[in-house]
C-alpha cells in the first residue's frame, strides 16, 4: 500500500475512463486538481456524490480545479452507472471516472485499507497542487459521504495561504479573516497588510483576508 504524505508529488498514471484513455498530468494541466475514490458502481452513497461534484462544477471551475473520480469497475459499468446518477440527482456527469479494474491507480495511491476492505477503496480524497504536490487527502470510511462544501473551502484556504504568507482559522470561510503566519515580524506586516492587523497575542495576529497573489 501507498504510504503518500503532504508534499509528496502525486505519481503520474494513464487510464482508461469513462471519457476515454487519460493521462493524469496531462489532463491536469496546470491546474489544481482533485483525485477522489468510489468502493464501487452503482452503490448509493457513491451515486449521490458524484452527482454532487457534477452540480458544483461551476465552483470547481472558479477555483481552477479538475476532477477526477475513481471506481474500481469497468468503463463500461462507468457509462451504465453514470446515466442512473444523472437521472437520479438531475445532473450531468462533467468529469472523468477512471476504470481501475487492475487496481493499478488504487494500489499507486492507496485507496485500499486492507483492515476495511481488501478489494475495494476507501473514500480517499487528493488535492493536488498545479506543480503536482499533494496539498491534502483525507479518507473517509465507504459508508460516509463527503461534504464537497469543506472541499471548497480547504481549496480556497490552500490557494489563498500558497501565494500569502497567512493561514486560515478553525472554520474559516472566504471573506473572513486570517492569521499572520508567525515567521512575518510585526515590522514587515506593517507592510504587508496595509488594511491593519490586530494582535490578539505576539503569536497570534489577525487580519482583513488579502487579495490572491500568484
Amino acid at each position: 500500500m501507498s504510504d503518500l504524505k503532504l508534499g509528496d508529488k502525486a505519481p503520474n498514471f494513464d487510464a482508461e475512463t469513462s471519457e476515454g484513455k487519460i493521462n493524469f498530468y496531462d489532463y491536469l494541466g496546470d491546474s489544481w486538481g482533485i483525485l477522489f475514490s468510489h468502493p464501487a458502481d452503482y452503490t448509493p452513497v457513491c451515486t449521490t456524490e458524484l452527482g454532487t461534484v457534477a452540480n458544483y462544477k461551476a465552483e470547481f471551475e472558479k477555483r481552477d480545479v479538475k476532477v477526477m473520480a475513481l471506481s474500481v469497475d469497468g468503463v463500461e459499468s462507468h457509462k451504465g452507472w453514470i446515466k442512473d446518477i444523472n437521472e437520479t440527482q438531475n445532473t450531468t456527469v462533467n468529469f472523468p471516472i477512471i476504470a481501475d479494474e487492475d487496481r493499478k491507480v488504487s494500489d499507486l495511491y492507496g485507496m485500499i485499507h486492507p483492515n476495511a476492505d481488501d478489494t475495494l477503496t476507501v473514500r480517499s480524497v487528493f488535492v493536488i497542487a498545479p506543480d503536482k504536490s499533494i496539498k491534502m487527502t483525507l479518507t473517509y470510511p465507504a459508508s460516509t459521504g463527503r461534504n464537497f462544501d469543506e472541499l471548497l473551502r480547504v481549496i480556497d484556504s490552500l490557494q489563498l495561504t500558497a501565494y500569502n504568507k497567512v493561514a486560515t482559522p478553525a472554520n474559516w470561510k472566504h471573506g473572513e479573516d486570517v492569521v499572520i503566519s508567525p515567521s512575518v515580524s510585526n515590522e514587515d506586516a506593517d507592510k504587508m497588510f496595509p488594511k491593519g492587523y490586530k494582535v490578539v497575542k505576539p503569536y497570534l495576529r489577525t487580519t482583513a483576508q488579502p487579495e490572491l497573489k500568484k
